[in-house]
């Protein structure tokens, strides 16, 4: 089955030209990130969720739910696809958070994706649950720089003892680079997440197993929900933190503030 163009576009809000350009890209993109909440329900209640794309039709596009990296980002997959683009599975570190010398296993899903006649291919990621996110794709090339409004994100090259070239993405935030992730361009296939998809829903060191996360990129803001934390972080960098009563109050801020359709007989634990 592939996927129905129509249903994806009409639940992103996008209605541009159904052609494989650079602006489209961008557009797409942008589009996908602030139209498809971040959220990782299915872990945290005990399952992985499927990478099947009718499974992820049903669920993000028709379901009114998000997802996480891994749903998120081949759901974007299959929609570039199919506007007739060409897009590479990659798999990355993240080191957003992590002390000095940790070394974090290659857990994160992103794209890299061609551009007909563009001699450079992208980086794209809807699903990195982060402010520091990227909005709109950026060119996979040293020192290459996007001003995704109101984000600010650049690409560099880093040592490494590999046979290939380590990347990372940066993001500025409060006036200097914050690494969100590292990667090289190895290809990596479908069935390689499955398997790490399973992992990072099953295990229980998993923080995707044992907290609830959620994020979405509004006009104006964002919006972060790790436990029972919500946090609204501006455009201009002010942060508002405020903690949630209970499970009750959890639920009703999915649905209400960051658009989730709920099942109704979703039982968040205490």
């Amino acid at each position: 089955m592939t996927l129905d163009l129509d249903a994806y576009t009409a639940r992103i809000g996008w209605d541009g030209e159904r052609r494989p350009t650079a602006d489209v890209l961008r557009s797409v993109h942008r589009a996908h990130l602030t139209g498809i909440p971040f959220e990782n329900l299915e872990p945290l209640l005990g399952s992985a969720p499927s990478l099947a794309v009718p499974d992820l039709e049903a669920k993000l596009v028709r379901g009114g739910r998000g997802g996480y990296c891994y749903e998120q980002n081949t759901l974007l997959a299959a929609a570039l696809t199919a506007l007739g683009f060409r897009v590479t599975l990659l798999a990355a570190r993240v080191v957003l958070g992590a002390a000095p010398g940790d070394i974090r296993p290659r857990t994160h899903m992103a794209l890299r994706v061609e551009v007909p006649g563009e001699p450079v291919p992208y980086l794209a990621d809807v699903g990195f649950g982060a402010v520091g996110a990227l909005l709109e794709p950026v060119p996979l090339t040293a020192g290459a720089q996007v001003r995704d409004a109101p984000r600010h994100h650049r690409l560099v090259r880093v040592e490494s003892e590999g046979p290939l070239d380590t990347w990372e993405l940066h993001a500025e935030r409060r006036g200097a680079w914050e690494p969100q992730y590292a990667f090289t361009l190895e290809p990596f296939e479908a069935p390689d997440f499955l398997v790490i998809n399973w992992h990072i829903a099953t295990n229980p060191a998993s923080p995707f197993s044992r907290t609830l996360y959620a994020q979405r990129t509004l006009p104006g803001r964002h919006l972060s929900l790790a436990g029972r934390t919500l946090t609204a972080t501006a455009d201009d960098g002010t942060v508002e933190e405020r903690r949630l009563a209970g499970p009750q109050e959890v639920a009703r801020v999915l649905r209400t503030a960051f658009g989730l359709r709920l099942p109704p007989d979703l039982d968040l634990p205490e």
